[in-house]
């Protein structure tokens, strides 16, 4: 029987693979995140850890860690996690691809939609008894179907979210850093910018895509276009994004993630035309509950001498 850190609560029947290894479940009685300190106090004396996104696995919380073998994940990306630290330490890392691609891409549709229709604004006024009566010039927004949507990224989720978009009978783009062999390929990331209505994110965060929309991106963008994002905050230069938004050099915006949650920078909060949720991506009952199970899954195979499909190995 091994000792397991989970940092969190997670969803009802999360924890079943670890029950069901009899493995001994290490957890607070509320919710409350752990410090950094607190987490080194924690993962010491352990032998696998089940986190979130929001705690940092690194190298000091590592070294904290004398019987540690495992980290699982509860997330597709795992920049919360040194994975080469992890690695050269001998302690694998699973996270959870595949579970979550078409709840988060519906999402980033709603977003599209809801961002060029204006619908967050409009819905403000009702509540707020600003709006006096329908007429043909409130709330004008963008055409979502028929319009072109340019894909930055093209994995699991970016083709999740192309597929939906041909119901709207939109024409799709996408970009790569290599050449995908598919239609719709696009090598120049400012080319795609200036061909596209809409602009959707779906990239891992890293050094290469830390503010890889930034101003110049934003400077190619038209200024009837939208912009999401429910990849990585820090793939967007938030402050570049709010002046676009408030100088009217970008139409709409719909973001789910942000540079240093749960802060999000006060120029989007005041930016017209924004529609703002709080990481809520992969936020369904099933999803969630399947993307727990899979990190608890990932992680009692490898204290069990496996190796399983979630394994990060970059």
């Amino acid at each position: 029987m091994a000792r397991v850190l989970v940092t969190r609560r997670l969803p009802d029947g999360g924890l079943d693979p670890l029950v069901a290894a009899g493995h001994e479940i290490l957890q607070r009685a509320d919710d409350a995140p752990y410090t950094p300190d607190e987490l080194r106090a924690a993962v010491a004396g352990v032998d696998a850890v089940v986190c979130l996104l929001t705690d940092r696995i690194d190298a000091t919380v590592l070294d904290a860690a004398s019987r540690l073998r495992v980290v699982g994940n509860v997330a597709v990306g795992y920049d919360n996690v040194d994975v080469a630290a992890a690695h050269a330490r001998g302690i694998a890392v699973c996270n959870t691809p595949g579970v979550l691609d078409e709840t988060t891409a519906d999402l980033a549709f709603s977003l599209m939609l809801a961002a060029a229709r204006l619908t967050s604004e409009a819905e403000r006024d009702l509540r707020a008894a600003r709006w006096t009566g329908w007429s043909i010039t409130q709330y004008l927004g963008r055409d979502v179907h028929g319009a072109t949507l340019g894909l930055i990224g093209y994995g699991r989720i970016g083709r999740a979210v192309a597929r939906r978009a041909t119901g709207f009978g939109m024409s799709v783009l996408h970009h790569t850093r290599t050449d995908t062999g598919e239609p719709g390929w696009v090598g120049d990331l400012h080319r795609l910018l200036a061909d596209s209505d809409v602009v959707s994110l779906h990239v891992p965060l890293h050094d290469a895509t830390y503010h890889l929309i930034g101003p110049a991106e934003l400077a190619a963008m038209r200024p009837t276009a939208v912009l999401v994002n429910t990849a990585r905050g820090p793939v967007v230069d938030e402050a570049a994004l709010a002046a676009a938004l408030t100088e009217g050099r970008i139409f709409a915006a719909g973001l789910d993630v942000f540079e240093r949650e749960p802060e999000v920078h006060p120029g989007l909060l005041a930016a017209p035309r924004t529609v703002l949720l709080p990481h809520v991506g992969s936020a369904s009952v099933a999803t969630r509950t399947r993307m727990a199970r899979l990190a608890c899954s990932g992680a009692v195979a490898v204290l069990a001498g496996e190796s399983p499909p979630n394994l990060v190995t970059v």
